[in-house]
């Protein structure tokens, strides 16, 4: 890859797997984006790639076969409503996920969402780190989230109107996962952001290029990192408490959650269009993109729910889906091992009931960018292997959950075949 276009990785942008092509990621804190923000990004898919949109598992979307001179355009088009892709990919602070959207929590975790996405994006300071930096807030640890970040928040009080979270570190799955550790608990919202730049100073000052802080811990040890943190200046520093106006803009209180199930995180451009439209009708003008790839939304109680349903179904969103998250996979990533959509498509279709009732995640490639560790049953493109025909097929390990911290892996370098029949087992 060329120094020009490695650069681009910190504009949100990587290189497809077809030459000439790239994909540009959008950053939306807490998987929150407006009606008029969603319609942009609607039409800038349809005017500068070919009119579908990623939703990942972050909650940010990416628009894919986009041509190189058309990057500079696209940034600036994105722009005219506020959305940016600064950090999105790259060694830098990246989106600020949230998968707890429906939680009665939620207002105060889209607030600190908001404040950690305007500190870090474009912060020279935290630009260049040795590799991806995650941050994720959750209003519980339920869905284990907090586990995969580099930082990852739960929510653990509320006091005087102070939200306090348990900050968790040094978490990530890919080749080597590692749950990330309790750093601190109850850390008041005021000194959240001092210590987390500690946390990435030390980071960036005591790691290879190329390695996340996971791969620190396991260097130097917790106590080791602990006592570097604390030496650094912003350890102990609170912050002026944040007065004024509330910052939060999901409608939550009175409302329902109501979700667009998306397969495989695939939109057309119309119909992001028409999910906007729903939303400025039914939803108060915001749309979520969550961390199972769909579109929520929070619609007033008052509103008929035999209306709301209609209207869905009406855009082509009625349909109960299989929870089941999905990558690009080979079909446009460079790194992916396997045909995920086609795949994902096959399984489902071979479903029975029990397999259908439970929550499915496929990785085309180790890197688990769709959380497999953390579905019920998660699968991973794990190698390819030469057939007896000479040609290189793909190898899946298959996870299951347990009670607590990752799934394991229950079966290994299965055929398509063979994972095929896992799940007629299971289903």
């Amino acid at each position: 890859m060329s120094a020009a276009v490695s650069e681009y990785r910190l504009d949100g942008i990587y290189r497809q797997r077809q030459d000439g092509f790239f994909m540009q990621r959008v950053k939306l804190p807490a998987g929150v984006i407006s009606a008029d923000q969603a319609r942009i990004v609607a039409a800038a898919s349809t005017r500068f790639g070919k009119g579908t949109i990623h939703l990942t598992t972050r909650g940010s979307m990416e628009i894919h076969w986009v041509k190189e001179t058309d990057l500079p355009e696209l940034k600036s088009f994105l722009a005219t409503v506020g959305l940016t892709s600064r950090g999105a990919c790259g060694g830098a602070v990246r989106g600020v996920t949230c998968s707890s959207q429906g939680a009665v929590g939620f207002p105060a975790v889209e607030t600190l969402a908001r404040r950690l996405h305007r500190h870090f994006t474009a912060n020279p300071r935290f630009e260049r780190l040795p590799k991806k930096f995650k941050i994720g807030i959750e209003a519980d640890a339920s869905g284990r989230r907090h586990l995969i970040q580099d930082v990852g928040l739960v929510l653990a009080e509320i006091v005087d109107g102070i939200a306090h979270y348990d900050l968790y570190v040094a978490g990530g799955l890919g080749r080597e996962p590692q749950p990330g550790f309790l750093f601190e608990p109850k850390v008041a919202e005021n000194q959240i952001i001092p210590l987390i730049e500690a946390i990435a100073r030390v980071y960036a000052v005591h790691t290879p290029a190329g390695k996340r802080i996971k791969h620190l811990i396991r260097e130097i040890g917790e106590e080791e990192f602990r006592r570097l943190v604390s030496l650094e200046p912003s350890y102990l520093e609170e912050l002026p408490p944040v007065t004024g106006l509330p910052e939060t803009i999901v409608p939550v209180a009175g409302t329902r959650r109501i979700v667009a199930q998306v397969h495989a995180g695939e939109l057309a451009s119309d119909q992001l269009f028409n999910l906007a439209r729903f939303a400025d009708q039914f939803g108060g003008g915001i749309l979520m993109a969550t961390a199972d790839q769909d579109i929520a939304f929070h619609v007033i109680e008052t509103v008929d729910r035999e209306e709301t349903a209609t209207a869905l179904k009406s855009i082509g969103f009625g349909e109960q889906r299989v929870a089941f998250r999905v990558c690009p996979g080979n079909h446009q990533c460079l790194v992916g091992l396997s045909p995920t959509r086609d795949i994902s498509k096959m399984l489902i279709s071979q479903m029975g009931p029990a397999a259908k009732s439970l929550t499915w995640a496929l990785s085309g490639c180790p890197n688990s960018c769709t959380q497999p560790q953390l579905a019920d049953y998660g699968i991973v493109s794990s190698s390819l292997v030469k057939d007896q025909n000479g040609e290189r097929t793909p190898r899946f390990d298959l996870y299951r959950l347990g009670e607590e911290g990752f799934g394991n892996a229950a079966e290994r370098s299965l055929t398509l075949q063979e994972l095929s029949g896992k799940v007629l087992e299971i289903g």
